[in-house]
């Protein structure tokens, strides 16, 4: 029997253990905001030591974390060293999730299987990648341990606001530097490049007054809406900008959250709305922030007695491939279409993505892990999220050959 078919048996013969261990995860909330991510790396740190794997627990200064507007995190690292030389490999998964909002027909805390697919909150996004990344970690110590390099496991809290606090927070204090990543992600493409991603909360400032004297009052929702119509123009505009990377199409703006007025009877004085720009990796952030900004300006003083406010509040640059990330790409879609018996593509996606930070490091890496061919397939930030229990067993299948081979 081969490496290989060994690795594979000993997954097999420990699946039901890994999706266990996936559904504790799922049912310690994650939801960020408010962000109070430090119980379940606890909950994870309680569950890897079951396995005799010992995390690191390196928590965030609490001001910090408050600063940023969380409550708490707390990144874990667990560290693997086989011996001198070699590579160190990390795996990277984010455990802080977007709230379960409406419409699940499964509770979104409860991990339950129906129909081959596992339902939760993170179920795919990404605390399916613990499992599968410790269980593959687990396979290749019992049956193909290497003799050098090392495998360290990430489990970090911070994705969902920009990864700062995240792998960004663990890297600028030096706590680890590998030389290759591999970053939560699906199961029927390697991911090497991705969009970047500003967001802002711009506050636009009338006068209120009684709605039955509306002329003693300036309405800020008026100048809101000239505002949001300037921006949604820029889709149109978009549409003719194209990236050269296989899977990323044209840039996108979305308003995803506005609030304001006090009351029906009163001419609104304050409105607030938060936007999303979706960046292709061929832009420059500095000149897309600087476009909106004018746009929002432009349409702001159409309005007499109309002022905004414009705050940044992530800017989360595109990630690009680096040259070393050969090795992974190689070994993801050698392994992943032998498994999956079909190509596992190498292409960008849309999303953005905490993994930026490792190539901005100078860390080659790619996206991979358990999950369906599309974000969309996965529910990922809808309701009834879910993964495929075949495709988590298969995806850990890939991701344990793969560090056998980066360490062989």
């Amino acid at each position: 029997m081969t490496d290989y078919a060994k690795l594979d048996a000993w997954i097999d013969a420990h699946f039901d253990e890994e999706v266990k261990f996936l559904q504790e995860l799922v049912r310690v909330p994650t939801d960020t905001p408010p962000g109070n991510n430090a119980p379940h790396a606890e909950r994870t740190a309680e569950l890897l030591k079951d396995f005799g794997l010992d995390a690191e627990k390196h928590a965030v200064p609490a001001q910090e974390v408050k600063d940023y507007g969380l409550e708490s995190i707390t990144n874990l690292i667990v560290r693997r060293q086989y011996g001198a030389g070699g590579r160190t490999v990390a795996l990277n998964a984010h455990g802080d999730v977007v709230p379960p909002g409406e419409g699940w027909t499964h509770d979104p805390y409860g991990g339950e299987i129906e129909g081959g697919s596992l339902y939760g909150r993170a179920a795919a996004v990404s605390k399916s990648d613990f499992a599968s990344f410790t269980f593959a970690l687990r396979a290749l110590e019992a049956v193909a341990k290497p003799a050098k390099g090392s495998i360290e496991l990430h489990f970090t809290y911070d994705e969902e606001f920009g990864g700062i606090l995240g792998p960004g927070w663990l890297l600028k204090n030096k706590l680890t530097k590998p030389d290759l990543m591999i970053a939560a992600g699906f199961s029927y493409e390697v991911v090497t490049a991705h969009n970047g991603c500003l967001q802002m909360e711009v506050t636009v400032h009338g006068k209120m007054a009684h709605a039955a004297i509306p002329t003693s009052g300036v309405d800020a929702l008026q100048g809101a809406v000239k505002i949001l119509n300037a921006l949604y123009a820029q889709n149109t505009l978009y549409q003719q900008v194209t990236s050269k990377v296989e899977g990323i199409t044209h840039p996108y703006l979305n308003v995803g959250r506005i609030e304001g007025g006090t009351n029906t009877n009163v001419v609104p004085g304050k409105v607030v709305f938060k936007l999303d720009r979706r960046m292709i990796p061929e832009e420059n952030p500095v000149e897309v922030e600087a476009t909106i900004r004018k746009v929002i300006a432009d349409a702001a003083a159409e309005s007499a007695g109309i002022t905004v406010d414009i705050k940044r509040l992530l800017l989360a640059n595109s990630m690009k491939p680096l040259a070393g990330n050969k090795p992974l790409v190689d070994a993801i879609q050698k392994h992943g279409g032998e498994l999956f018996g079909e190509p596992v593509k190498a292409m960008g996606t849309p999303l953005y993505t905490d993994v930026r930070l490792y190539g901005e490091a100078g860390i080659p890496g790619v996206i991979y892990g358990a999950g369906p061919r599309t974000v969309l397939e996965s529910h990922a930030k809808r309701s009834d999220e879910r993964v495929v229990l075949e495709d988590l067993r298969r995806a850990t299948k890939v991701v344990a050959r793969t560090l056998s081979d980066l360490l062989a």
